[in-house]
């Protein structure tokens, strides 16, 4: 069992479909506080199912921040989202921070370099580029530090590096203090078996799909461009494929749930290699009424 004090903050990390959302609105109902957004993704406006943002059920259960606040063809930034969660973080209320985002929680809790914005020139010239022409410009300090097969982590690199002439391992080399003392917060990574894992990406798109994922898609074909943040949601290309007549559906759910594998694997990787000083807990045979306290 893990005991949360009174005042205590809690981060809550984990990969795709493990279970973090419950558990935070779980610690919101029984314990009090605000379930804030930690998914980079999850911030986006138009891809609330297959970003698996909370539904309205859950949103009238208990306090929740920072969801569905960003317009889906806007840029977001790490940087951004720091700003965006500091208001939540002054002890008034206590926050149940969440999501699946490795950066942002490292961030959180490890300090974030003071980039200077990138000019829409250079993120024009970054999207037109293959991932592998961005990975020969990085620095190996810059590509040991990031997710190389992650091309928005990448993507980043490179944005800093050309518009600002240092590599992205020396401003990070200069981070300012963290917002959040990882010591002083419940810190939990959500480790689960990668059976039950599987077994639950495959549920939860069937349960998207039954929500109403296709007819998602389809209200965001007419704007839809692969280079927006948001269009990197799981799922969304597979669907827009779909719906513009290149595969079939069960085409689309195949291609949809390998991704969606392919993410939690990666995920898995960075929380066991990042996470060392974080409680882990098993939620596939854990009732969460026993789990916290």
């Amino acid at each position: 069992m893990i005991t949360i004090a009174p005042t205590q903050p809690v981060l809550i990390a984990g990969p795709t479909a493990s279970g973090k959302s419950a558990l935070a609105l779980h610690i919101a109902k029984t314990l009090g506080g605000v379930v804030v957004n930690a998914d980079a993704l999850q911030v986006f406006d138009g891809w609330r199912i297959l970003t698996a943002r909370p539904d309205d059920d859950e949103l009238s259960q208990a306090d929740h921040a920072l969801y569905g606040h960003v317009q889906f063809d806007a840029p977001y930034s790490t940087g951004q989202w720091l700003r965006d969660v500091r208001p939540y973080l002054d002890g008034a209320v206590r926050p149940i921070i969440v999501g699946g985002t490795g950066l942002n929680f490292a961030a959180l809790t490890q300090g974030l370099a003071d980039i200077p914005p990138t000019p829409d020139q250079v993120r024009s010239d970054g999207n037109a580029m293959t991932l592998g022409a961005m990975l020969d410009r990085l620095d190996q300090r810059t590509k040991d530090r990031i997710d190389i097969q992650n091309r928005m982590r990448v993507q980043r690199a490179w944005e800093v590096l050309t518009a600002t002439g240092r590599p992205l391992a020396d401003w990070q080399d200069a981070t300012p203090p963290p917002l959040v003392d990882i010591k002083s917060a419940a810190a939990i990574t959500l480790d689960v078996p990668t059976d039950w894992l599987n077994d639950r990406i495959v549920r939860r798109l069937h349960l998207m799909l039954d929500a109403g994922a296709v007819e998602e898609a389809d209200a965001m074909l007419p704007t839809w461009d692969p280079a927006n943040q948001s269009s990197k949601a799981i799922g969304a290309p597979e669907m827009i494929a779909h719906l513009k007549g290149d595969i079939t559906l069960k085409e689309a759910k195949a291609r949809a749930v390998i991704a969606s594998r392919q993410y939690a694997k990666r995920q898995r990787t960075w929380f066991r290699s990042k996470h060392n000083s974080w409680v882990k807990l098993d939620i596939s045979s854990t009732d969460l009424s026993t789990a916290i306290s």
